[in-house]
């Protein structure tokens, strides 16, 4: 669902020295180690340079928490901090330029991704994320460098409010930012910008006014720089040996190691005056003895936190709420879910997916164990298995683990490289791939090695720091529209959003081989408009109608939409209007109509713009109250729209239409309670009508007939109704499916209609036999697993077996491996459309860059051998009569019985149990059988030839079958094949009747590639003269010194082949070996469309 995109941006401080007199050094209390208890406020602390700043200090003060009071842990106040001159006479000069080019040591983020922090051993650097800019330095001096040991890592406040930096001595320093809301001390300005802004809005529709240059800021940019103030607060010193630390909202938590502890330290004290708590590890039940943390992370939304201990093992752990009477108090209950079995399980990392209820564990041998968090009980199974694409040794250490803000990638750092990871498995970018000779040279850290990352705009852009370097990398992603709305036409449409634009692949309409051409030109780009940007970044949702004309997207505030076949955006001229709601929900579209659900103040609505009209709230045509929020809504059929929300409701809707309306009608509605127990889990929705319903059925009885699809975390559920004893209405559930990452319902698809030639009936080669056509893939149901795409062919078997008191399986679902991220099923074309990363080094370039190609698969094979093996050749001629139409649909067959022929040949089955048999025999009823024959034998080993003729008629019969159906360049290729098993002389009959043949014909390319053979066979030449003079051609003995048509040196070129006849998708290239590897069916998108091959060639082609 990711890919990484272009280059990263690079920000560091500056190399230039600060002006004297605006460069302090914090000396962090260094001068007063006198300890105090009881409260002491930083209300009372002065900022660095209050002596010259006495009048500024007025400003509101922060709430801020008193000194606390802690076994282990000691305070250490001062009521003053000396700012002091660049220019001081004990001054140390090199301090603060030493502090630019140290190596940064750790990057941390605030909950809200507006700021974030970085530090180096000397100092703390506060950024603005957008306009990136520094918003404040902390340099240390030399005395509190002495004094308190250098920094090793950070912490900061979710808020943001207060950072803590942790040092080598075990000390604590914490500092405050205070922030203006409404101060800037930087806006960008641009003094010209007439040109520029005339051609960014030839683009768009209902611009509002810009104030001049704020047409070329850059997305999210409209609030300029803020203006901070940093003010040191405290040092806590930990004389119990700091293990871990990490900030809360509501406190601090330190895990010590002598004694072995976990202090909690409220920012404020709670109602009873207490601030601190305090329990040792040994007096926790579920932790074992002598055992410290090493480890802890949190995560808000599951408000669950997961620690790693000393012994490499896992727990997850949940804060306990105080109880009256328990003494001693107990702060932590906690499940151990990883146990390592050697020391490379040992648990290092790990990271907490909200969004999917996972749990991931780093290794020590690089690898990451994902388990799912089922309750908060213990229930933790292991789900699955990351492993890095390299060996611990080149990969080095785990350093980082993070998962994207949607939960769908999880990025992976390492001492020598990165890697992602959709979530449940499939590999995408990585930089252990590179050479790292040209990233050296380039100084391209970022590739090398990972010390620190984290995600930022929603999942748009990863910050990465890397080792020994002092520079800040944001990379930018390109993720899929699933991502933020899962809606049925972003699935059967590729759409993919980055920072600052759409792209829309374009190739569903094109011809067969144009769609799976990996030229960049169907890629169409749309550039968000600026004016939208500027204040609404990120991109939050983002929607393409089902005829790929339309698309909409939603930032923050408000929405954008666009026309792909015009060109042009409509953004809402006026900006009151557009910040007056947000998209919550998600969006679709309804022919030209917009339909958005969103949240204006505390009401909750379902919109309906036109795309024909301008934005404006005036001019909205139909706006539907509900009583909560959405969670997601989905069109299903021609006029259906659901909606879930937030109260676990299921709300039926009719879109109607007139001439100058459009209105949402409700027709019904499901409650779920007591079935779904957490609505915001769902992350996609569909229902199942029965057919009769579809075509006859009232509207409003829809609701208790449907059987209804849940995505829920990744688990697909099925709730199919019926009556109760008191004939009210019920729904049995079922799990259907496992980590799944998306699944799609080709009957909600929109144009999923049968592939255009398909017909009622297939006559068979005979002509006598009809096959009744069935439903073909149009009712199947396609899950991507996070490794393979999975399908069952028609829903309604799943449907007919899905019921618990039948106690059945699930009927056999068909398994297409791929071997790169699909996006989207393409019935029509019988492909698998996807992308696949690439990372492009060159040497004429001192930058890398990514970019995405992409890729197709034949998933036409894979069905055809699931029904043949299942004996239903009926369901598979109906198949491949849908299919028959398309270019590369003999390739199909060709691959079908590559795939068959290649397994049986390493297994050797029974007779009884060979699939091969029954694959040829289906193959026969088309009239390519005879070139795929060939076509599957020049492509494997000659060993497999005996396994595949041990099934056919002779090699005779199929060479005489291919010359009464004047087929002469397959019959050449039945040559070589009776010369391999040496059933043909050098003066046979066959080859002197097909040359004859090819002269009366005028195939002289035919000719030319018989008389090669003819001299492979006999360097002499008698045997080819021999030939020549038995077909009454003339010997060329007077004429070899000019070139003639037999004899000319170069590859002969063989002319396309005529309508209907095989076609080569596959291409061919020569392997000098002798040998050819397996033809597996990738994608042919890569494959050459050419001619027919080379049937003489001295050895076998190899496809890739």
């Amino acid at each position: 669902m990711y890919w990484p995109l272009g280059a990263p941006k690079i920000y560091a401080a500056s190399n230039s020295k600060a002006d004297a007199g605006q460069t302090y050094e914090f000396e962090d209390d260094a001068e007063s180690r006198e300890t105090t208890e009881g409260s002491g406020s930083l209300l009372d602390a002065p900022s660095a340079g209050s002596e010259e700043r006495q009048e500024e200090d007025l400003e509101p003060p922060l709430s801020t928490p008193m000194t606390p009071v802690t076994p282990g842990i000691k305070p250490v106040e001062h009521d003053f901090q000396r700012g002091h001159s660049s220019r001081g006479g004990d001054h140390d000069d090199g301090v603060f330029k030493s502090a630019e080019k140290e190596p940064l040591l750790a990057l941390r983020i605030s909950r809200t991704g507006h700021l974030f922090a970085v530090i180096t051993a000397t100092s703390l650097t506060i950024w603005q994320t957008k306009p990136t800019a520094i918003l404040a330095v902390v340099v240390r001096s030399n005395k509190s460098l002495n004094t308190y040991g250098s920094n090793v890592s950070l912490l900061v406040r979710p808020d943001s409010a207060i950072f803590v930096v942790q040092t080598t001595h075990g000390y604590l320093i914490t500092y405050t930012l205070a922030t203006d809301p409404d101060a800037r001390v930087f806006r960008p300005h641009f003094s010209s910008h007439t040109s520029g802004q005339t051609r960014r809005h030839s683009n768009f529709s209902g611009a509002r006014s810009q104030g001049g240059d704020r047409i070329l800021w850059g997305a999210g940019e409209g609030g300029g720089v803020r203006e901070v103030s940093v003010r040191f607060r405290m040092v806590i010193k930990v004389d119990a040996g700091i293990g871990k630390a990490l900030a809360l909202d509501e406190e601090l938590v330190v895990a010590t190691q002598k004694p072995a502890a976990v202090q909690c330290i409220r920012w404020t004290p709670d109602t009873t005056g207490h601030q601190t708590s305090t329990e040792l590890f040994n007096r926790m039940e579920w932790l074992p003895k002598k055992t410290s943390v090493t480890e802890i992370i949190y995560d808000r939304p599951m408000n669950l936190s997961c620690w790693i201990t000393s012994d490499g093992k896992s727990y997850a752990v949940q804060r306990l709420q105080a109880k009256p009477g328990d003494l001693p108090q107990k702060l932590f209950r906690g499940y151990c879910f990883h146990t390592p079995q050697n020391t490379d399980s040992q648990a290092m990392k790990a990271a907490i997916n909200a969004r999917f209820s996972l749990i991931a564990v780093g290794c020590q041998d690089g690898t990451i164990q994902v388990y799912t968090a089922r309750n908060y009980v213990g229930d933790i199974p292991a789900s699955h298995l990351h492993r890095v694409p390299v060996s611990s040794h080149s990969s080095g250490a785990l350093t980082c683990l993070s998962y994207s803000p949607d939960g769908y990638c999880l990025f992976a750092g390492y001492e020598n490289g990165w890697a992602t990871w959709s979530v449940f498995g499939k590999p995408g970018a990585t930089s252990f791939g590179i050479d790292r000779r040209i990233s050296e040279d380039h100084e391209e850290r970022w590739l090398e090695g990972v010390r620190d990352a984290s995600w930022l705009g929603g999942g748009s852009e990863l910050l990465i720091i890397s080792r020994q370097d002092d520079r800040i990398w944001t990379l930018e992603m390109a993720r899929s529209a699933i991502t933020g709305c899962y809606t049925s036409a972003n699935i059967s449409r590729t759409l993919l959003q980055t920072t600052e634009s759409v792209m829309i692949y374009r190739g569903y309409d094109l011809p067969d081989l144009s769609t799976i051409s990996a030229e960049a030109s169907l890629w169409h780009t749309a550039q968000v408009p600026s004016s939208y940007l500027v204040d609404q970044w990120p991109i939050r949702c983002s929607v393409i109608s089902a005829d790929g004309r339309y698309i909409a997207v939603a930032g923050r505030r408000g929405l954008a939409h666009y026309s792909v076949n015009s060109g042009r955006w409509k953004t809402f001229v006026n900006e009151n209007m557009e910040n007056e709601f947000q998209v919550r929900g998600g969006m679709c579209w309804y022919q030209h109509i917009l339909i958005a659900a969103v949240e204006v103040g505390n009401s909750f609505e379902l919109r309906l713009y036109s795309r024909e009209a301008a934005l404006d709230n005036s001019l909205v045509l139909h706006i539907q109250a509900l009583p909560s929020p959405v969670v997601l809504i989905a069109p299903s059929g021609e006029d259906s729209l659901l909606v879930y929300t937030y109260d676990n409701l299921l709300y039926h809707f009719i879109i109607t239409s007139t001439a100058d309306s459009v209105k949402l009608i409700q027709v019904g509605q499901i409650a779920f309670h007591g079935i779904v127990r957490s609505p915001a889990r769902v992350r996609g929705l569909s229902w199942i009508l029965p057919d009769e319903q579809l075509l006859e059925g009232d509207p409003s009885q829809d609701v208790a007939v449907a059987t209804v699809l849940f995505l829920v975390d990744g688990k697909l559920v099925l709730l199919q109704p019926s009556l109760n004893e008191e004939r009210k209405l019920k729904y049995d559930m079922r799990v259907i499916a496992q980590n799944v990452e998306f699944y799609a319902l080709i009957r909600d698809l929109p144009f999923a209609s049968p592939p255009k030639g398909s017909e009622t009936s297939i006559e068979s080669l005979d002509g006598d036999q009809n096959v009744d056509e069935g439903t073909g893939l149009r009712d199947s149901l396609w899950i991507f697993e996070g490794n393979d795409m999975k399908v069952w062919t028609d829903v309604q078997d799943v449907l007919r077996s899905a019921p618990s008191e039948l106690a059945r399986d699930l009927p056999p679902m068909v398994s297409i491996p791929v071997d790169f991220y699909p996006l989207s099923v393409l019935l029509g074309k019988g492909l698998l459309l996807g992308l696949e990363p690439d990372l492009v080094q060159r040497r004429d370039v001192n930058f890398a860059f990514f970019r995405f190609t992409i890729r197709t698969h034949l998933f036409i094979p894979h069905i055809l051998r699931f029904h043949l093996s299942r004996f239903d050749s009926s369901a598979a001629l109906h198949l491949a009569h849908q299919y028959r139409h398309l270019e590369y649909f003999a390739h199909s067959l060709e691959i079908l019985l590559h795939n068959v022929l290649d397994e049986e040949v390493d297994t050797s089955p029974s007779p009884e149990n060979a699939l091969l048999p029954g694959v040829l025999s289906f193959l026969s009823s088309f009239p390519q059988y005879l070139d795929i024959v060939v076509q599957c034998t020049r492509k494997t080993e000659v060993r497999s030839w005996r396994t595949l003729f041990t099934y056919l008629p002779p090699p005779q019969e199929l060479f005489e079958e291919s010359l009464q159906r004047g087929s002469l360049k397959t019959a050449g290729g039945y040559l070589l094949i009776l010369h391999t098993f040496e059933e043909l002389s050098s003066s046979s009959e066959q080859l002197v009747r097909l040359l004859s043949r090819a002269k009366d014909e005028g195939d002289w390319e035919l000719c030319k590639e018989l008389a090669r053979f003819l001299t492979a066979l006999d360097e002499t030449g008698a045997t080819l003269m021999e030939a020549l003079e038995m077909v009454n051609l003339r010997s060329p003995n007077d004429e070899r010194q000019t070139s003639s048509f037999m004899f000319e040196g170069s590859r002969l070129k063989v002319p396309r082949p005529k309508k209907n006849s095989y076609q080569n998708i596959n291409g061919s290239l020569d392997d000098d070996s002798g040998r050819s590897s397996n033809s597996s069916g990738h994608s042919p998108r890569s494959l050459g469309v050419g001619d027919s091959p080379d049937y003489f060639s001295p050895h076998n082609g190899e496809t890739r």
